[in-house]
């Protein structure tokens, strides 16, 4: 057997060690940086606006009164079930588009 290496693994143990701590570090990084990014969406017309966060937690919700109609409450859950839906989509779509950047499009499950 090689010297710091294992058979078949054509390379050095301490350079993969020092790869994994690499790629460990850069995904530490990215997962803080999407953590403090901000991502929101409006519907009906500015109505209701949701802001979620890189880790896909609501984070705020706003109503404009004039949309508070009582006799319409359906409308008014509609609206803030596709706001949060959006801006949810929306994190996620760019934690995929960052990890995929990080990987090389490497797909790794559970990842996010």
């Amino acid at each position: 057997m090689a010297k710091g290496g294992f058979p078949g693994m054509g390379g050095n143990m301490n350079s993969l060690m020092k790869q994994a701590q690499k790629f460990q570090q850069q995904m530490e990084e990215m997962q803080k940086d999407l953590g403090d990014k901000r991502f929101e969406a409006s519907v009906g017309g500015g109505a209701v606006t949701a802001i979620a966060n890189g880790k896909r937690q609501l984070v705020d919700v706003k109503i404009k009164p004039e949309v508070i109609d009582p006799d319409d409450v359906e409308m008014l859950q509609d609206l803030i079930m596709s706001a949060c839906n959006e801006a949810l989509k929306k994190a996620e779509d760019e934690t995929s588009s960052e990890m995929g950047k990080l990987t090389g499009g490497f797909n790794m499950p559970g990842m996010f």
